[in-house]
């Protein structure tokens, strides 16, 4: 499995600030409606080395956190609280992560409930 150092909490920190700062007005609110303090979430195997997850924001089945092997904010859907269901390895920062939050909303859809549906399906016989 890889290894590799997770980022401190202050780093996190640092590093959502900053998203925060180049926010758009409407990320912003949004933003606003669905962060959280910061909680280590599981997410196997890959997680498994460093403890785990930093998950910054919840909305619905989809929790928002920074991998920080590849250092970038994602989008999963967790089925049960504290574990992220679906590893990605975006570079994106957390406005771009919050955009695309803001367009699921907006459309109805976004592409990590696309492929969650698509996952449902083949493990359906």
């Amino acid at each position: 499995m890889i290894d590799w150092s997770p980022i401190s909490k202050q780093a996190l920190d640092d590093r959502v600030a900053q998203g925060i700062a180049r926010m758009s007005p409407a990320q912003r609110h949004l933003w606003n409606a669905i962060r959280i303090d910061p909680e280590k979430w599981q997410q196997h195997p890959y997680g498994d080395n460093g403890d785990g997850f930093w998950v910054v924001a919840i909305v619905g089945r989809t929790a928002l956190w920074y991998n920080d092997i590849e250092e970038g904010f994602n989008r999963s859907r967790y089925s049960t609280y504290g574990t992220i269901d679906d590893y990605w390895c975006n570079h994106d920062e957390l406005e771009v992560a919050v955009q695309y939050l803001l367009n699921a909303l907006e459309l109805g859809t976004d592409l990590v409930e696309l492929v969650g549906r698509l996952t449902d399906l083949k493990r359906k016989p």
